[in-house]
């Protein structure tokens, strides 16, 4: 499948995850429904793992590891934030400000991985920032 594909699985995903996740922590604390959430996530990497036959340990060694487990470091941390900060406010604030990870991921592609800043990305994170603020203060 496309990248965009994917890419639009995954906007239909988060869309409905985060009203779900919002909904059951209203009964059960953020770290529970984290835990669940997220072992579920677990579950489906491992299975897709061995499904696809993909060997894990040829990759502990080296700048990938170094990668892997900061991208895990800084997801936890991301994560957890997200799901006190639903757990405490409402989705249609807390939403759109953790939706500026989107802007900050831009930024750092442009500085460290060479990816290009034209005019019309510097328009749309500026637009970007414009529509959550006018959300998240509306």
């Amino acid at each position: 499948m496309h990248y965009l594909g994917w890419a639009l699985i995954a906007l239909v995903g988060y869309s409905i995850f985060t009203p779900l996740a919002s909904l059951a922590m209203d009964n059960a604390p953020s770290s529970v429904v984290a835990m669940v959430a997220n072992g579920i996530l677990l579950v489906s990497a491992v299975g897709l793992t061995v499904y696809e036959n993909e060997s894990v340990t040829s990759y502990f060694g080296g700048r990938t590891a170094l990668y892997m487990v900061g991208a895990g470091v800084f997801l936890a941390v991301g994560i957890l934030a997200y799901y006190r900060a639903l757990a405490a406010g409402p989705v249609s604030i807390v939403t759109p400000v953790y939706g500026m990870f989107l802007v900050g991921s831009t930024a750092l592609s442009v500085l460290f991985l060479d990816d290009s800043l034209t005019l019309q990305k510097g328009a749309g994170i500026a637009l970007a920032v414009v529509a959550v603020y006018l959300t998240a203060t509306g």
